[in-house]
């Protein structure tokens, strides 16, 4: 699968980013159940992520997506007792997924370290890739389920996920999920789907707000190798899309990018 030219569209500020993000997000699910009955969605942690979640609950179409039609997954998560409030998956809940009514058996949380395998974190990955597995069909072509939209924040480092540059875990090519050790932020063990199983998104969204994120956007977007800078090789079958701040635009070239209306 060849790699999408990354499109990127950037907001006055973080607040108008998150309603734009979500406001697109919403339509992508109606339009994939739509079109397919259900929509397969991986959410991202992180500032931006949450910020996303939040927009979407305050937003009033949030009402026109199906929740019990639609499949949630994570693009990572950090391997630590199921109620910690540093998780993906908790944070994820506050934000929105208390306050819709999502299928529980369609939210596919990452296990947490106080969970069925302890702590062994590659054995919890190889469960969490058995999952995707048994939820890819046929037209999937893999793995993983196509999913409709996989949205990843973008880190300083310009990592993703818990993919962290000149880790071990950003140069994996075979497996789905791998654990995570020794990982550069704290928490050090973490679950992260690879760039393999990112790439099988139909659309890919990179969410990044902030001038702290500004060098990592210039490099990821400047094409930069995935052991160096894994940003620079997320992208989607149909679609790449990077939605930026003003802040974190700041070193793109000039006149490439426009600002959007918003």
């Amino acid at each position: 699968m060849g790699m999408t030219t990354p499109q990127v569209v950037v907001h006055r500020d973080k607040e108008l980013m998150a309603q734009a993000a979500a406001a697109r997000l919403i339509t992508k699910i109606v339009d994939a159940q739509a079109a397919r009955g259900s929509a397969s969605v991986v959410l991202t942690g992180g500032r931006n992520g949450n910020g996303l979640l939040a927009a979407l609950a305050a937003a009033p179409a949030r009402d026109a997506v199906d929740w019990s039609r639609i499949d949630l997954w994570w693009g990572d998560e950090r391997y630590v007792p199921a109620d910690d409030p540093e998780r993906n998956h908790t944070q994820a809940r506050e934000a929105l997924l208390d306050s819709v009514p999502v299928d529980p058996a369609r939210v596919h949380a990452m296990p947490a370290s106080d969970g069925p395998y302890g702590a062994d974190v590659d054995a919890a990955a190889a469960a969490y890739a058995a999952e995707l597995a048994k939820a890819a069909g046929p037209e999937d072509h893999g793995p993983v389920p196509t999913f409709d939209v996989l949205m990843l924040g973008v880190g300083p480092d310009t990592h993703i996920a818990s993919l962290f540059p000149e880790h071990p875990a950003s140069r994996e090519t075979d497996r789905t999920v791998v654990g995570v050790h020794g990982a550069p932020k704290p928490p050090p063990t973490r679950i992260s789907l690879t760039l393999p199983a990112i790439r099988a998104a139909r659309e890919v969204w990179l969410l990044a707000a902030g001038e702290d994120k500004a060098g990592a956007v210039a490099i990821a977007l400047g094409g930069a190798g995935a052991v160096q800078a894994p940003a620079a090789q997320a992208y989607g079958r149909s679609r790449t899309l990077w939605l930026l701040d003003r802040a974190a635009a700041a070193k793109l070239p000039a006149g490439l990018y426009p600002p959007a209306a918003s």
